[in-house]
């Protein structure tokens, strides 16, 4: 999960229909709603480059953007980040030093970690730089999403000089998605150079995932589908989960 080198370097390009306002938006509304008190330390915990950061920022937060690819966070870096520290750090090893009020993982971040081991030792890390009755809140891809969405289907992106080929390999032992990008960047002669970028998501039941946030010290107090604020559908694409550290 560390490394996103070529694709660092298109990310925003290929996410630019992403509405990250309206996602600050509902992130900031969930901390209002299940935290009390005015100023707040939070954490982006795979932050890549650094688009919802800075907005969390921008709505008055003091925030620590961290991901495990320096090549994300040098182009998180090269953006205006005014009340932003960034810092090297995967999900699974952050060291807070207990002092964050709310920890968010947006845009899959959790999809991305390799397996249940993984994604419980994230949770268990948040528990342990949490504030007692801090928020670790998070939203992940579901089952239904990788298994009729994602599935084995071929996505052709044609962006401003960039041409993405993005093919994925379903796997239903594990609800997990192989993706290849086959991508073409134009250079400044006009000519396209070819990069290669591959990596993997994984989907688990919302109950599972429910029941890990408790074993690791967390009550579960919503669930919701991802910006529509539903409850959980068996067609839901995306959830959010909304944790408070015991």
């Amino acid at each position: 999960m560390a490394g996103y080198g070529l694709f660092a370097q298109v990310y925003d390009s290929l996410t630019e229909n992403v509405p990250y306002d309206r996602i600050a938006d509902l992130y900031d509304e969930k901390i209002r709603r299940y935290r009390d008190g005015e100023g707040v330390f939070l954490t982006d915990a795979g932050c890549g480059t650094g688009n919802l950061t800075a907005r969390m920022a921008a709505k008055g937060y003091d925030v620590i953007g961290a991901d495990a690819s320096p090549y994300m966070l040098s182009q998180a870096m090269n953006k205006p980040h005014d009340g932003v520290q960034y810092i090297c750090q995967s999900m699974t090893e952050l060291e807070l030093y207990g002092e964050a009020d709310v920890i968010i993982s947006t845009l899959d971040s959790v999809n991305h970690l390799d397996g249940r081991a993984e994604i419980a030792a994230f949770f268990r890390a948040a528990a342990v730089n949490l504030r007692k009755g801090g928020l670790l809140l998070f939203d992940v891809n579901t089952i239904y999403k990788h298994e009729i969405i994602l599935a084995d289907n071929v996505f052709v992106y044609d962006i401003d000089g960039i041409y993405c080929v993005w093919q994925n390999e379903y796997s239903p032992g594990d609800n997990g998605v192989d993706i290849s990008l086959n991508i073409f960047v134009q250079g400044e002669d006009g000519l396209y150079e070819r990069m290669e970028e591959s990596f993997r998501e994984i989907a688990l039941p919302s109950d599972d995932i429910a029941q890990m946030l408790v074993e690791c010290g967390f009550d579960v107090v919503e669930v919701c589908e991802y910006l529509t604020g539903k409850a959980p559908a068996p067609d839901s694409e995306k959830l959010l989960f909304c944790a408070r550290k015991k």
